[in-house]
């Protein structure tokens, strides 16, 4: 348990995927449609998503030559509390 409370420390470390995470809240996206809406490098946003998704926060499906990334309901309190945090930071800036 401890092991996942770090990983999801980590996650939170960064303001790109914090960016992240708040666009999927929105919804499901393409892995296009993150890259393009941050201006990452495929491996940038590569590098961003693996973090992501071993969390087990962020759940990920292939459809055709892209992945399409989405937060994991069952995590919806974690996910709450995230957004909370998130959305109030974003507003500020």
């Amino acid at each position: 348990m401890l092991d996942n409370s770090i990983k999801i420390f980590k996650m939170l470390s960064d303001e790109n995927r914090l960016r992240i995470f708040h666009m999927l809240r929105e919804r499901e996206l393409c892995a296009c449609d993150l890259q393009e809406g941050l201006n990452l490098t495929q491996s940038g946003l590569s590098y961003h998503m693996k973090i992501m998704t071993d969390t087990g926060l962020v759940l990920k499906r292939p459809e055709g030559n892209w992945i399409h990334y989405r937060l994991n309901e069952d995590y919806s309190e974690i996910i709450d509390l995230i957004e909370n945090v998130v959305s109030k930071d974003l507003s500020h800036q």
